[in-house]
């Protein structure tokens, strides 16, 4: 018997519509939902367990996979099964994980996992900006301790009007990207990428997003109610003591506010830090801190970040001794590598990266093969970040999920700066070498840099800052932070990333940890975040103006060549024989694609060296070459006959055609070597197909003037003399055969 089932249905506004359905599938889960627009469709499933684990955060994890099958598609690699998460798939977790987080107690620690499966895809439509949606709905249905409902949409805009959750032929001419995720109240998440759009456009396109979340959210409690709210699971919770904590407070405050007013080194702060934290430990006896211990860190912690906060709101001033709009000391270093493509170093305040750029043809570029999206990049960026860069010796295993965001969103930062008719595939790596705030806004601004020292012609140059929100609700106060510290991520109201030519933003990354941000306070925010990016780049192109003309010494140089499909077998030979004896002889790496819309091969040559580039280039033209008719061309030579000589284009080489004894000379012609001799470079001019013979036909006496009263022999079937010379010697071969 098919169970009952509940759905509600949310109108996007154009026609299309998403709906959630709960009732049919996955029911031992503590929550499920099947999502479905078009024929994409998405299941949700949420457990939590009911034993609090002994951790000092909550073990989330946010799981989001799709399924070849939903494509009918089979998945690549020998064991045909789906395997580790693509870098797609993980992005998508990381914008799920980063709203749902927060809407947890912070005291929950029961191990929690939030599961979307693409099931059933559709070309039209994006999964990824239903999975915020799909998690919500799902842990609405459930017993979880969580705060609110929320919800996630992509908005695209194309010729000045907004879309919601836009197809991708869509967001290819769209402007702007951005994901938002928000409850009903407030803004919490925002990332995208955008076509040098300005600060009022980018609050106008997260207010359009937020209104169409609102909807949303009101789809969930629809179905909640429907099925009936479960009530909130009770669980142990961390203990509270008002009096410990006032006297924790009052033991740590005000030396903190002493050290963080100071304005000293991340070094020299951490370690005041853990000197007055061992003081508040000193100040009660053995048996207290063994039974209280993990109480008094925790409000230690609180007393550390309220008076780190207070100092900022009060006196303006931050952990270094900058003021609220300062930029940390930044300098620069192009061409530091000595045997890369281009490289270059950023160093803000104890934040310094190394990025490395390197060039290749088509065959480097990154592929993509997902359910949802095939294809390949052409420009690429990857982020490293080692546990040396912040002083710490941890286990490396694998590139990490923030590894992962982080280098997203500097591709996303940079990738709209490098011109289309870039004829290179790209690939920039930036090394993290110190952090302590903002690595992947160091990476924007490094790999910027290298990409111009690698003669990149960038259309425009792009930085990045981080910026900082502290704020007191109850007073109304609050203070803008530019180029946060890493502590100052820690303790801030909100975290945001902008990147940006002069003109514009490129790309952004904001997590909102406080209800009821206001738009106003956010176009403040993004006002001083411009400032702060325009003094960056004026650091970049003080130490690289602009693109070097062309590529390093060393580098390979790249040409591009589009030839006749009818060309492409012959350029590649039997077996490939003549591509890669070629490459051998010229060492270059040459690459032929074949182009679907223009029906031609696009032949790629890559090479250190001109003069290997040179002759791929001679050997093109001499399998493409095609004579003109009428046209005067340069030949050699190559074979002497009895009926002629054999000859080869000197500016094609390996193009031969045969030229006849009677059209040596206009005189009678016994021998051919009366005329010519092996090794002679005449011209000739070209006829094109002969009717006769239906073979090309090149002429030498046709460029002599005629001597004076010749008169033209008669013909006879074609033979010289009316002897049929020819068939003599087709008798002569024959009897040489």
């Amino acid at each position: 018997m098919i169970p009952k089932v509940f759905k509600e249905v949310i109108d996007l506004g154009d026609g299309r519509e998403i709906s959630i359905e709960t009732g049919k599938l996955a029911k031992q889960a503590h929550g499920s939902v099947v999502v479905q627009s078009g024929k994409c469709m998405l299941l949700c499933t949420v457990v939590s367990n009911y034993e609090q684990k002994d951790l000092p955060f909550l073990p989330l994890t946010v799981d989001y996979r799709e399924k070849f099958a939903a494509a009918g598609r089979y998945p690549g690699g020998f064991f045909k099964r789906e395997a580790r998460p693509s870098d797609g798939e993980i992005l998508t977790m990381r914008l799920v994980d980063r709203v749902l987080r927060p809407l947890f107690p912070k005291d929950y620690s029961a191990e929690t996992q939030v599961m979307i499966q693409l099931m059933s895809h559709d070309e039209d439509v994006m999964p990824e900006a239903m999975a915020g949606l799909a998690a919500s709905a799902a842990i609405q249905l459930s017993d979880f301790p969580f705060e609110c409902a929320i919800s996630e949409a992509r908005v695209g805009r194309v010729d000045g009007k907004f879309i919601i959750n836009p197809t991708r032929a869509q967001l290819a001419e769209s402007d702007l990207e951005m994901m938002i995720g928000a409850s009903a109240d407030s803004v919490m998440m925002v990332e995208g990428e955008m076509d040098e759009i300005s600060e009022e456009d980018m609050v106008e396109a997260i207010k359009f997003a937020h209104e169409a979340i609102k909807v949303q959210i009101e789809a969930q409690h629809r179905l909640a109610e429907a099925v009936g709210r479960k009530e909130v699971r009770e669980y142990e919770g961390e203990s509270t003591e008002a009096d410990l904590e006032k006297k924790v407070h009052d033991l740590a405050y005000d030396k903190v506010y002493a050290v963080a007013k100071a304005g000293s080194s991340k070094h020299e702060r951490t370690e005041a830090f853990a000197n007055i934290k061992e003081e508040v430990k000193a100040s009660f006896s053995e048996e207290e801190l063994e039974e209280q211990g993990d109480l008094i860190s925790d409000y230690y912690r609180k007393a550390e970040k309220a008076a780190v906060r207070d100092l900022i709101l009060n006196e303006g001033l931050r952990l270094d001794g900058r003021k609220t709009d300062e930029v940390r000391d930044i300098w620069c270093e192009v061409d530091y590598l000595p045997s890369v493509h281009g490289s270059a170093v950023f160093t803000r305040g104890e934040t310094q990266a190394l990025a490395t750029v390197t060039l290749g043809t088509s065959r480097d570029a990154n592929q993509i093969d997902m359910p949802s999206q095939e294809g390949e990049e052409r420009f690429y960026l990857h982020y490293n970040f080692p546990p040396f860069c912040t002083g710490e010796a941890r286990p490396i295993r694998g590139t990490s999920r923030r590894e992962i965001g982080h280098g997203n969103l500097a591709q996303r930062a940079l990738k709209g700066m490098v011109p289309e008719e870039c004829p290179y595939t790209v690939r920039v790596v930036s090394e993290v070498l110190e952090s302590n705030g903002s690595s992947s806004m160091a990476t924007v601004c490094a790999g910027t840099m290298a990409l111009m020292d690698a003669g990149v012609q960038m259309k425009k140059p792009v930085s990045g800052i981080a910026m900082g929100l502290i704020s007191d609700g109850d007073s109304g106060r609050y203070a803008v932070l530019s180029d946060i510290l890493g502590d100052e991520d820690h303790l801030g109201d909100m975290d945001f990333k902008v990147t940006g030519t002069a003109d514009g933003i490129t790309a952004c990354q904001m997590d909102i940890k406080v209800k009821g941000l206001s738009y106003e306070i956010l176009v403040n925010a993004l006002k001083q975040a411009r400032e702060g990016r325009l003094h960056i780049l004026g650091k970049l192109t003080d130490t690289i103006a602009q693109p070097n003309a062309d590529v390093k010494s060393y580098a390979p140089k790249m040409v591009s060549v589009r030839i006749p499909n009818e060309y492409i077998g012959a350029m590649i030979g039997p077996g490939g024989k003549v591509i890669q004896e070629l490459q051998k002889e010229t060492d270059t790496t040459i690459v032929i694609n074949e182009d679907p819309e223009t029906e031609e091969g696009i032949i790629e040559i890559l090479g250190t060296g001109q003069e290997g580039i040179d002759a791929v280039l001679a050997k093109i033209d001499s399998i493409t070459f095609k004579p003109e008719v009428g046209s005067v061309y340069e030949v050699k030579v190559i074979k002497i006959l009895d009926f002629g000589a054999v000859v080869e284009y000197v500016d094609a080489p390996g193009n031969e055609v045969l030229l006849h004894i009677s059209e040596l000379a206009w005189d009678r012609t016994d021998n051919v070597t009366d005329v010519v001799n092996m090794g002679d470079v005449i011209d000739v001019k070209y006829f094109g197909i002969d009717k006769r013979t239906r073979k090309e036909k090149v002429s030498k006496k046709a460029l002599e003037p005629k001597p004076e009263g010749y008169q033209e022999r008669k013909s006879s079937g074609g033979s010289r003399d009316n002897n049929k010379g020819r068939d003599n010697r087709n008798r002569d071969n024959k009897k040489r055969d």
